[in-house]
């Protein structure tokens, strides 16, 4: 998606979730919860693809971690639009959940080793991504976190895809 696109969904997303009196709707603490773990997924992933863009010089890391960037701004959009408090280090490499951090220390070790399975760790950062957004789908009834979540799953998909291609040149 380009940015025109997602500025225009996180304005809708802002205008949409408020009620008359300008109130936000209420969120169970399960889709809360999803919230707050894919946009520290999200920054998982551009952290990563920034790590392994500066050690292999890899042009997909590089397209691919600026793409993730905006679903981090979109996921922080949706956060503050449904007043959910959240953490978010400003720091690369540094997570607040700790399955992440542990995530993404074992995909930095990993990726170091060579461009193959640098490509692998993207790779498995879209599987994972997919997963969970499509766990996260079916968590909610809110539509504006359903299309969300769908753009996000439509673009994880493409980057999969993207990850695949540079596999087989291998």
């Amino acid at each position: 998606m380009n940015n025109v696109t997602n500025k225009i969904i996180i304005t809708i997303i802002a205008f949409s979730s408020m009620n008359f009196y300008g109130q936000n709707t209420s969120l169970s603490d399960e889709v809360i919860k999803d919230m707050k773990y894919m946009v520290e997924e999200e920054k998982l992933a551009r952290d990563v693809y920034e790590f392994l863009d500066n050690t292999w010089n890899i042009r997909v890391f590089n397209n691919i971690k600026q793409s993730e960037q905006r679903h981090m701004e979109m996921m922080e959009s949706l956060l503050g639009t449904n007043n959910v408090e959240y953490e978010l280090s400003e720091e690369n490499g540094v997570f607040f959940n700790e399955e992440l951090q542990k995530m993404y220390n074992e995909l930095i070790e990993k990726g170091s080793k060579s461009k193959y399975d640098a490509l692998e760790v993207g790779k498995l950062i879209e599987v994972t991504d997919i997963k969970d957004l499509t766990e996260a789908i079916e968590n909610t009834n809110d539509s504006k976190l359903i299309t969300v979540y769908t753009n996000l799953l439509k673009a994880s998909q493409n980057h999969l895809k993207a990850f695949e291609r540079q596999l087989s040149r291998y």
